[in-house]
């Protein structure tokens, strides 16, 4: 499981996603950078875009869990041979 925070803005999607151990921060689908910390994202996306006025604590975007689902694999095709 995943964890992010997610900010819409008018200049597009705001997110800082948890990648393994590190952080990466993202503009709509454009990585800015990976962290040891979300904090250190926050403060690189408010470094980056400062006109998006993204908020200066995690606490004000909307946290989600992200469940990886792992999709069954298609059925395998059973061949017959007629004889």
């Amino acid at each position: 499981m995943t964890s992010q925070y997610v900010f819409p803005s008018k200049l597009g999607m705001f997110r800082i996603v948890q990648h393994g151990r590190r952080w990466r921060a993202l503009h709509d689908r454009m990585e800015c950078g990976r962290h040891d910390s979300a904090e250190a994202a926050l403060a690189t996306l408010r470094a980056v875009w400062p006109q998006a006025r993204l908020p200066g604590q995690l606490d004000a975007w909307r946290q989600s869990e992200m469940i990886r689902v792992r999709l069954p694999a298609p059925p395998m095709p059973r061949w017959s041979t007629a004889y």
